[in-house]
């Protein structure tokens, strides 16, 4: 994956998003549309470079003939954190995990891989993989991936209102981070739904 360019990025993820939302690919129209290409052949030769990379398969005779491969549309696996681009670009991806939609009872949009040890007392390890969900509404009392003038943490969210947040670590070594979202930078990436560990 990481040698695609930006606007093969950009139009691997929007097939993908599309898959995921409506259970179906976009048509090559669609993803012109989407793009600003002139002609459906733009965007037909952008599927054809996305192929050739490994990331996607083309049937013929169909117009939403694109089926991704199996790694590239597992789930990402999110290493260290660039500061200020998104959490999912391309150079923080380490690999993918296959999808098992039967594990969690909620999806899973990336998993985190845990640095350092602030939530220790809630059995959050370093080097874990912290499963993320993006939707789910961020609620007080949730495990969650905060942005915080680009600084990625993994927290308890133990207050929010518009001028106070309170993320709590999970370790008595550590205080609470008070945040004013009026003046610094704050995004919430996604809330903690499960957590994979490697005995070996």
């Amino acid at each position: 994956m990481k040698n695609l360019t930006k606007r093969q990025s950009e139009i691997f993820n929007f097939i993908k998003e599309e898959i995921e939302s409506n259970g179906y690919p976009p048509t090559r129209s669609e993803i012109s549309r989407t793009f600003g290409f002139k002609s459906p052949n733009a965007a037909e030769d952008h599927l054809k470079a996305l192929k050739k990379k490994g990331v996607l398969d083309l049937a013929a005779g169909t117009s939403r003939g694109i089926t991704l491969n199996n790694e590239s549309s597992g789930i990402p696996v999110i290493g260290l954190v660039s500061a200020g681009g998104p959490i999912l670009a391309e150079e923080n991806i380490e690999k993918t995990l296959p999808k098992n939609p039967g594990i969690l009872s909620h999806g899973v949009d990336f998993y985190l891989k845990v640095k350092g040890d602030s939530m220790i007392d809630v059995g959050i390890f370093e080097n874990d993989l912290i499963a993320i969900n993006k939707n789910l509404p961020v609620k007080t009392g949730n495990i969650v991936v905060a942005r915080i003038n680009n600084e990625v943490t993994v927290k308890t969210l133990l207050k929010l209102s518009n001028k106070l947040v309170i993320l709590k670590p999970e370790n008595s070594s550590y205080e609470d981070l008070e945040i004013n979202p009026t003046k610094e930078s704050l995004v919430f990436e996604g809330t903690c739904v499960g957590l994979l560990r490697d005995f070996s």
